[in-house]
């Protein structure tokens, strides 16, 4: 499904991620100047373990637009190509409970993007493209193994509620 990253494609995520954190390091280090590019890295990461649709396809485009960015601004940098492939990962697939936490967080993701002025508009897109390019890598999805069982289980904790409660 999902194409693999380059060293060159890493190093543009790298650029992104490093672009948005500064900000926040070298200020207050106030944790509401993340919301904005943490919001967008959920969505991408949960898009990474959509197997179709529309944040399947995003996450399958990605990679594509990393690589290819990466290697024209490493080559324009350095001189030097920069393609070699790097480990890939998987989070995992979504059960069709963890689908509708996803389509809820995705929903609530673009109210957000709506409501957001356009400096937290950038950070939530670069946050969208960061969080799906870093959880193909091996590193980050092996780190993050937690989040499909989790994203599932809220999904059924959802279902049981409402169906416990009689209004399904």
């Amino acid at each position: 499904m999902n194409a693999g990253l380059s060293l060159a494609g890493i190093a543009l995520v790298l650029a992104i991620l490093w672009a948005n954190l500064r900000p926040w390091w070298k200020g207050n280090r106030d944790p509401q100047q993340l919301r904005a590019f943490g919001t967008g890295n959920l969505l991408g990461a949960l898009s990474t373990m959509c197997g179709g649709g529309l944040l399947g396809w995003l996450a399958g485009c990605a990679p594509a637009i990393a690589n290819t960015g990466g290697e024209k601004a490493t080559r324009a940098v350095t001189g030097q190509s920069s393609a070699g492939a790097i480990t890939t990962g998987d989070l995992g697939q979504l059960t069709p409970e963890g689908a509708v936490v996803v389509f809820l967080v995705a929903v609530g993701t673009v109210m957000a993007f709506r409501a957001a002025g356009k400096q937290d508009k950038k950070r939530m897109v670069g946050g969208v493209f960061c969080g799906v390019c870093l959880c193909l890598t091996a590193g980050v999805a092996g780190a993050l193994s937690f989040l499909p069982d989790l994203i599932n289980q809220a999904g059924t904790v959802l279902k049981d509620g409402v169906q416990g409660a009689g209004l399904l």
